[in-house]
This record gives C-alpha cells, structure tokens and sequence, in this order.
C-alpha cells in the first residue's frame, strides 16, 4: 500500500483552485483594452488603463498577502518549495529569452541589415548613404532622405558608467545580506538589504536623468531611427525591470523587518536574490554592447 501510494504521488505541487489568476487576467484585459483605445485617440481608453491597472495590483496584493500568510503558517513543505524554485527558474528563463530577442535586433541590424543597405544595389536608390554604426547624423546612417532629425549618439561616459557602479555594488550587498541571514545576523541583513533597495533608486535616477540629457541635450529620441529605437527599448525595458527588482527586494526588506525568514527557510529571499543578479548580468552585456560597441 505503501510503495503504490508513493509511485502514484506526483513531484510537484498541484495549487487548490483559486480566483487570483482569473481576476488578474480581467484586470489585465481592461490595462490591453484602454491602452490600445487611449493611443488611437478614443479618451476613455486612459480611464479603463488606470482601471484595470488598480484592480490588477489591488489582486496581486490579495494574492502575494496570501501566499505569505500560508507560509509564514508552515502549510509550505518540499514540493511547495521545489515548485516554487522551478517555477522562478522558468519566469527567469523567459526574461533571458525577452532580452535576447531584442539583443538579436540589435546584432541583426549592425551585421545584416545595415551592411545590405550600404551595398551597391542600393547605392543607385541612395547614393549618400553610408552604412557605419552608430550613426551620427540624418546623413549618415539614420536617414539619408532626412526624415530623421540629427542626434547625438549616447557615450559610456559617464552616467552609464556611474549606473554600472552602482549595479554591481547593489550585487554586492545583496550577497552580503544573504550570508547574513544564513548566519542569522537579521539586523546585518536588513541594513545591506536597505543598502541594495537604496542603490536600485539611484540607479533609476540616474537613467532618467540620462534620458532627460539624451533627449534636451543630443536629440537622441525612440524616433531616431533604429539606433534610437534599439537604445530606448533595450535601456528601457531594464530599468523597467530594475524597478520591479527593486520592489520586490523591498517588500522582502519589509517582511525582513517583520521577522520573516529563517536561515534555513528563505526562498522568497532567494528568489528576489536570483532576479536582481539577473537584472546585474543583462545590464553588464547591454552596457558593452550599446554604450561602447
């Protein structure tokens, strides 16, 4: 009875039915449906995106509160924590997958795209057009019919540097409140925990400061041509996961201060850790690739 029990018992955790993801998902269809009806001019779209945005963070709320108080309970054993480590690995793995397709737009422009405009074929259609990166100039690579207007290209010096600076040091802390935390040293951890939180807000500073200099001082804009574009969205998109990095590494300070955690028992510690080195490692390779390639 013993062996059959355990040959049939699965090695993962199946959840109990829940209305979390289904009321997500309605507070995520009103965000989709204002937001597409707002940038083609319909003025409702702003109300139903500020709707569904507020019902869906008011859901995720409900269900992380949950999903904390059912831990903090002990009712979490092996294949809980098993399933969440498979699945954090998966979600990371998506967003390795997310960042590569837009590091192979970038690749693929620079090695494909531009070399086939500047052949000669295409020297007939435009014969101004001189196929170098980064472009400089509306003449140059951005717009030889001059659709685009001239722009400055982003250096690595020195807000991109000063950036990197603090990402990595940010790395460093959280690893030292790890090792805290698993000798126990809770005071230790929550002040390094603090310092992380601290260095992902300057860090955000910094990067708008960056785009208030590339846009009023370079004219370096999303429109300037597929240099602009690649630099905003990759740019973009990380300080958009810098910041929710940061806040996740935020509310576990919180409950840090709330004496949750133990040494031996801290995923959700772990898996915010795991997210932000992530975060570390995808600006490493866009500070090489865009800054200074």
């Amino acid at each position: 009875m013993s062996s059959t029990s355990q040959a049939t018992t699965p090695y993962y955790f199946v959840p109990e039915p829940s209305r979390h993801p289904a009321m997500a998902s309605l507070g995520l269809f009103f965000v989709i449906l204002g937001a597409g009806q707002w940038i083609n001019g319909a003025d409702w779209g702003k109300w139903s995106l500020a709707f569904g945005m507020l019902w869906f963070l008011v859901v995720l709320f409900q269900w992380f509160s949950q999903a904390v108080g059912e831990s903090q309970d002990g009712r979490y054993g092996r294949k809980v924590d098993l399933s969440f480590r498979w699945s954090m690995s998966w979600f990371i793995f998506s967003e390795v997958m997310f960042f590569g397709a837009f590091f192979s737009a970038l690749w693929w422009a620079r090695a494909h795209s531009l070399p086939e405009l500047g052949n000669l074929e295409n020297a007939l259609l435009w014969p101004d057009f001189k196929a170098v990166w980064p472009s400089l100039a509306a003449g140059a690579t951005a717009s030889p019919a001059d659709i685009v207007e001239p722009f400055t290209t982003m250096t690595p010096f020195w807000l991109p540097t000063i950036n990197t600076a603090l990402l990595l040091s940010s790395g460093v802390t959280l690893t030292i409140a790890h090792h805290a935390l698993i000798e126990n040293k809770r005071s230790r951890t929550i002040t390094f925990m603090w310092l992380t939180v601290l260095l992902g807000i300057v860090f955000l500073g910094v990067q708008g400061y960056e785009y208030y200099h590339a846009y009023h001082d370079l004219n370096l804009k999303l429109s300037s041509g597929v240099y602009g574009s690649t630099f905003f969205m990759l740019t973009g998109f990380h300080g958009f996961h810098v910041f929710i990095g940061m806040l996740m590494l935020l509310f576990i300070t919180l409950r840090l201060q709330k004496g949750h955690f133990s040494p031996d028992k801290h995923f959700g510690f772990e898996g915010a850790a795991w997210y932000w080195h992530f975060v570390d490692v995808v600006w490493l390779g866009l500070y090489i690739l865009v800054y200074w390639l």
